[in-house]
């Protein structure tokens, strides 16, 4: 089994067990080779919240530093977009992936706004 088949399995799993609602929406996240996504979703109404990339950060940040450091600072900024909107407790989608670096990068780099999961 290749691992994109292995992911996709786990994300089923995981998506089986987690919802989110407007209160406390899910926090999706996608990993591809170069850039990571997040998006808060609420699943009751079938809308995104909000989202964020590290597509989106400024150009001389995101080209200085390593993948991990950008996934911080996407967690960092959708936290500044959370407390804006005044949410302060979400669900964690992990997408499949391993709870392990750039992922686990972006949950610290929220978890430091004061966003709880």
């Amino acid at each position: 089994m290749k691992k994109r088949e292995q992911r996709i399995r786990r994300h089923k799993r995981v998506r089986a067990r987690v919802t989110g609602a407007s209160q406390r929406p899910r926090l999706s996240v996608f990993r591809s080779s170069r850039h990571i996504y997040a998006q808060l979703i609420d699943d009751v109404n079938g809308k995104t919240m909000a989202q964020f990339n590290d597509s989106l950060l400024d150009i001389k940040e995101s080209k200085k530093t390593v993948k991990s450091d950008r996934a911080k600072l996407v967690g960092k900024h959708l936290g500044k977009i959370l407390s804006e909107k005044g949410i302060k407790k979400i669900v964690f989608d992990r997408g499949g992936y391993k709870y392990h670096g750039r992922v686990k990068a972006l949950a610290d780099g929220l978890r430091e706004t004061g966003v709880k999961f």
